[in-house]
């Protein structure tokens, strides 16, 4: 039978052979998660949401927002109309749209009207997060894709609500396309900020190995 260590130490003292015992390493160093990976994650992350922004972009405004001005004699959305629109327009797109057209408009904003500014903006928030380094100049960027997204959806609320009053007040006509203007104004400074995010990180040093 073996004898156990104290048993060993006992009969043979500090001649003892006592056999050692290794616990095996807790981690895998060759699964240790490096910057690189981490980076590699983001940026396939970054091109899958790029993409599908590119194409609910076209999906919105290229393809769903077009095909309703067949129910406004061909009257474009407020959506689409970069530069605003004033209480008059309004009142004709109104008086051109049934019930059904203005629901259909209400559906759009509530499916691709919300994916779209949130997927985007999300995608940026990472795309900048990635890409620039110093804090600052960080949260900056992010501001830009912040504010689109809040813009844009409070934008699509407020186009439904002047299209479902029969007479709207101005106010309400000013700010929601105020707020149409604001969103493409912001969407394009995003992009911007996206480029410039894209710059700087290439221009970051490689880490040596």
């Amino acid at each position: 039978m073996a004898k156990t260590p104290a048993q060993r130490i006992k009969k043979h003292g500090s001649k003892a052979a006592v056999p050692q015992h290794h616990l095996p390493p807790a981690v895998n160093p060759t699964t240790a998660r490096t910057p690189e990976k981490a980076r590699s994650n983001s940026n396939l992350i970054v091109i899958a949401g790029v993409v599908a922004s590119l194409f609910l972009f076209w999906y919105l405004h290229l393809l769903t927002l077009d095909q309703l001005r067949q129910l406004s004699t061909g009257l474009a959305m407020p959506d689409s109309l970069i530069g605003g629109f004033d209480p008059a327009y309004i009142g004709q797109l109104d008086a051109a749209m049934d019930e059904d057209a203005r629901g259909q408009l209400n559906y759009v904003h509530k499916t691709a009207g919300t994916l779209f500014p949130l997927i985007f903006a999300f995608t940026w928030l990472l795309l900048i997060g990635t890409n620039v380094a110093r804090k600052t100049l960080r949260w900056a960027l992010w501001a830009l894709p912040l504010l689109f997204v809040v813009v844009r959806l409070w934008g699509n609320v407020a186009i439904d609500g002047v299209l479902a009053t029969d007479a709207p007040d101005p106010g309400q006509v000013a700010l929601a396309s105020g707020l149409t203007v604001a969103g493409w104004v912001l969407l394009v400074l995003s992009l911007v900020a996206g480029a410039v995010a894209v710059f700087l990180g290439a221009r970051r040093p490689k880490a040596t190995p």
